[in-house]
């Protein structure tokens, strides 16, 4: 009895062993063939992004990820995905795709390409100053965290230049409505939007303006001393700029006046030389 027993249990494990052994080579089996599937996939997707398919590409990539996504490849296709809808101006597609690879594979070795691929896909959408506010904001809004994150790397480097450019775009869009406000007589709304401008963009092409319209505003309703702060402001910074004559002359009436008779005296001598 005791040997039967021994013996029934003797085939059990063999027959679990076996079993096991089945189970795994046909695990082994379709994990090989999908890992196939998958980079025959990939391989279709970067045919097509080079054909300049760029829809039927991102579909390939997409589907080499879902087919193998415990794979190394499955965030390369994800992010191949992303740029062939980017490299085809599908920029909402592409903002679709980096989303969703920054939320599944937020240590991808090549993350800051991903960010940076994102920047640029709203950073393309912008047209001027007085549109676009959403793709603006988050462009600056990514640009900025890629430099803070990657500095000393290309993508930061970019980053910079094209922030510079978004400064530029925000500053002239505060400028835009500062004047708007100006020209009602709405001084204190323009001085807002011209301060905003001299605390957030002093690197901007549009400072020594701002700065002159908040002298004039301030001269305008009688606050003499704070126009001539900025005035000084104006003067320390950029003394051989237009926009500090301008101011200059605020104070000044004679000012301009005698610039311009200067200017016209100098005219006037050359012409007399032709005859000379």
């Amino acid at each position: 009895m005791l040997m039967k027993s021994l013996f029934n249990i003797i085939v059990i494990l063999i027959f679990c062993v076996s079993c096991s052994k089945k189970v795994i080579e046909k695990s082994t089996i379709k994990e090989t063939n999908l890992e196939l599937q998958m980079i025959e996939a990939y391989k279709e997707g970067l045919k097509e992004l080079d054909r300049g398919d760029a829809l039927f590409a991102a579909k390939k990539f997409n589907e080499a990820e879902i087919l193998f996504p415990q794979s190394e490849v499955a965030p390369r296709a994800a992010l191949m995905a992303a740029y062939a809808y980017y490299s085809q101006n599908y920029y909402q597609d592409a903002i679709a795709e980096l989303d969703r690879f920054l939320r599944v594979y937020p240590k991808y070795k090549d993350i800051a390409y991903a960010e940076y691929l994102l920047g640029l896909s709203y950073y393309e959408q912008i047209v001027d100053e007085k549109k676009d506010l959403n793709s603006i904001q988050n462009s600056k809004k990514i640009f900025e965290r890629i430099v803070k994150n990657y500095p000393n790397t290309e993508f930061a480097l970019d980053a910079e230049f094209k922030l510079d450019l978004i400064y530029d775009i925000l500053a002239a869009k505060e400028m835009f409505i500062g004047r708007y406000y100006f020209n009602k007589n709405k001084w204190v709304a323009a001085i807002n939007r011209f301060k905003f401008v001299t605390d957030n963009y002093q690197t901007t092409i549009y400072v020594e303006e701002a700065l002159h319209r908040l002298v004039e505003i301030y001269y305008i309703i009688g606050l003499e001393n704070e126009a001539k702060k900025y005035a000084v402001l104006l003067g320390y910074n950029y003394q051989s700029s237009e926009w500090y004559e301008n101011s200059y002359s605020v104070f000044d009436k004679n000012y301009k006046k005698a610039k311009i008779k200067k200017e016209e005296n100098k005219i006037i001598k050359r012409f007399k030389s032709l005859f000379n």
